[in-house]
């Protein structure tokens, strides 16, 4: 459990490059872990947050330097809390500007939602000499593959705008059950998203005249048809929560090892070894296998890619063609 810190004091922050061009209440909610939001935004109306020996509004955007008075607030003493442990992972690109790496199924992008700590807090623990690590986009837990972390902020803008743009290629590999028919190559299916009993993260599919659905487009080529199965190369045009997952799921070929969309008796098969004698099989086969982007400061096009986990390729090899 966190402990109560020592008294509070004045503090005053220099504006790293972590912190340049953030909105002043985004900056303050990270830098004052454990303080509520509402604390937050009463200490800046109150105006005891100062820019500058300024007051300042919740909206005012922060620069490389700016000098911040923060007055005295209690935070939670989480050293006694076990931090993350530092860890490197498969990189296949990387410049002083950004960072490509090969995430494993498994790992969370970020803390949260019941994750204390994600490949990011883990990063920042491997590279302490690292400025400034912030994750340009995000894949599920249950994805591998490519993803993107920023190595300055100047970058992670340019990304992000390429990201919000669609101006990014990114496929995924995904083995579904059944025969994917060829001609289907196109799903402009809405997905509304919304919590469950529990409380989790779920998101089904909606009519286009639902108010809360958001139009969402997945583009799907046949890779490789095997007998029961077959290997799909995905690409997104837009980019909801789970919607791989939910448009495959939706056309009637789950995600073989989908712990929520998929067909759970074979999961379960797999997972035992059940399904192929001597061969276990317990994650979910979606990988993001293609990435291709503007590079942020050089403008060249840059296209990545990260093969087959070798789980994935190992499940293949036990597939029989179609006679």
């Amino acid at each position: 459990m966190p402990r109560p810190a020592a008294a509070p004091a004045v503090r005053h922050v220099q504006v790293g490059e972590d912190g340049a061009g953030q909105r002043l209440d985004n900056y303050l909610v990270k830098t004052l872990k454990g303080v509520p939001k509402t604390h937050v935004y009463r200490i800046i109306r109150s105006g005891e947050v100062r820019v500058n020996r300024a007051r300042a509004a919740a909206d005012t955007r922060l620069a490389l330097g700016d000098e911040l008075r923060l007055p005295p607030v209690r935070v939670a003493d989480t050293a006694a809390d076990k931090p993350a442990p530092p860890r490197e992972f498969p990189v296949v690109w990387e410049d002083e500007h950004l960072l490509a790496i090969d995430k494993p199924a498994g790992a969370a992008v970020h803390g949260g939602s019941g994750v204390s700590f994600g490949v990011i807090e883990q990063l920042r623990r491997a590279r302490p000499g690292a400025t400034f690590l912030e994750l340009v986009h995000r894949l599920d837990r249950e994805t591998s593959g490519l993803l993107l972390i920023a190595k300055k902020r100047s970058a992670l803008t340019k990304l992000q705008q390429q990201f919000r743009d669609r101006d990014t290629g990114k496929t995924y590999a995904a083995l579904v059950q059944g025969a994917w028919p060829a001609g289907r190559k196109v799903i402009d299916v809405a997905l509304h998203k919304y919590l469950d009993a529990a409380g989790e993260r779920r998101v089904r599919t909606t009519g286009a005249d639902d108010a809360d659905g958001r139009r969402s487009i997945t583009l799907v080529k046949v890779a490789q048809h095997y007998e029961g199965y077959s290997l799909l190369d995905v690409t997104i045009k837009t980019g909801r929560t789970h919607q791989i997952r939910v448009h495959l799921a939706h056309e009637g070929h789950a995600i073989v090892g989908d712990d929520k969309y998929g067909d759970f008796a074979l999961n379960r098969e797999l997972a035992r070894g059940a399904a192929f004698e001597g061969l276990r099989f317990d994650r979910m086969f979606l990988h993001a296998r293609r990435l291709a982007f503007d590079h942020p400061a050089s403008g060249e096009r840059i296209e990545l890619q990260a093969p087959l986990p070798a789980e994935c390729s190992a499940l293949l090899a036990r597939l029989s063609f179609p006679h």
